[in-house]
């Protein structure tokens, strides 16, 4: 599914360099005195990748990400690898047709489907073009190839093959809906979509009861409200969420709440592309027979007693003062 990426303005002057580079002209800039000015801290500020890009020797692929709603999200290099590409693959051609006409774009290299069910033997002959010393372009539907979506085995025979792979990258469904969830962003991780199978839904999601990172998952409409139960059975219906749907199109909707109120939210008619963010579970606080055995532990280890009560109850949220009494009763049984 996808990355989220504004395409660049352009300058007043012309287009904003798209990362490749033009040829050099041959004719020379006009002799002008350049104004006397003190140089500027900010020239060593700049960003390095603002500059243009030498076109590279020899073939690779291109796994090029497209938007998942708007097209106006297509990164201003896609246009430029999928009008250049010598082969283009893609998940679904009509879809791809579809965002070519979008983009103004006539792909001068042939074009073929690539999707789960062809994709092993597809990379056969994608490895055959860059071995020539082509350029291989992979789309899928929406986002970035490889990432839920066909690309996996055409990476590893590349690998394998000892052949370059780079990436076109641009919208993300997975950082626009965490982005966007209001849960914590500081450590993440994507879990994909949950098996079918109840219990095999169950026993995911039990291995993940504890997982203290934000949580990202891909769920289709159909199945939102089942997911959706089992969670707030499994993780409880107290934990915050956030259901993401069509992210970036007409209809997009956003809806917050606890796993409960997203589940009561659910029953009712769903469409479209879901993104689901589940809060980590939050941190368990140690019972007063766990702390005691903290303290007890650290002053068999020669820590003072003092020292050991203060730092446990520091670190677990408790009072050192109760930990220490409880120390000292202890020892004395």
């Amino acid at each position: 599914m996808s990355q989220r990426e504004h395409p660049r303005p352009e300058d007043e002057d012309g287009p904003v360099d798209d990362g490749l580079a033009d040829e050099v002209s041959d004719v020379e800039a006009p002799d002008v005195e350049a104004p006397d000015v003190e140089a500027s801290d900010d020239a060593d500020d700049a960003a390095p990748g603002l500059e243009p890009v030498a076109p590279r020797a020899g073939g690779r692929l291109l796994l090029a990400a497209t938007p998942i709603g708007d097209a106006r999200d297509a990164p201003p290099r896609l246009a430029h690898a999928l009008a250049t590409a010598d082969l283009v693959a893609a998940e679904d051609t009509r879809r791809l047709r579809r965002l070519l006409r979008a983009l103004d774009v006539e792909p001068r290299g042939r074009v073929v489907s690539c999707h789960e069910h062809n994709e092993a033997a597809r990379a056969e002959e994608v490895v055959a073009v860059v071995r020539a010393g082509g350029t291989a372009v992979l789309v899928s539907d929406a986002g970035m190839p490889s990432v839920s979506d066909p690309g996996f085995r055409m990476v590893q025979a590349m690998v394998a093959a000892d052949l370059p792979v780079s990436a076109v990258p641009g919208p993300s469904a997975v950082l626009a809906a965490l982005a966007v969830s209001g849960l914590p962003t500081d450590r993440f991780t994507f879990e994909g979509f949950l098996p079918r199978r109840d219990g095999d839904r169950r026993r995911v999601l039990g291995e993940l009861a504890d997982e203290r990172r934000t949580m990202v998952f891909f769920e289709s409409p159909h199945r939102l409200a089942a997911s959706l139960a089992v969670m707030a059975e499994v993780l409880g219906g107290d934990r915050r969420a956030a259901v993401c749907r069509e992210l970036t199109k007409t209809y997009e909707e956003v809806v917050r709440d606890d796993l409960d109120g997203l589940l009561a939210w659910s029953d009712r008619t769903l469409l479209g592309e879901i993104t689901l963010v589940v809060a980590g579970a939050r941190p368990s606080r140690p019972g007063p027979e766990e702390l005691l055995a903290l303290v007890l532990a650290r002053t068999e280890a020669g820590e003072r007693l003092k020292d050991a009560a203060r730092a446990v109850a520091a670190e677990h949220g408790a009072t050192s003062r109760d930990l220490y009494d409880a120390a000292v009763a202890a020892r004395k049984a």
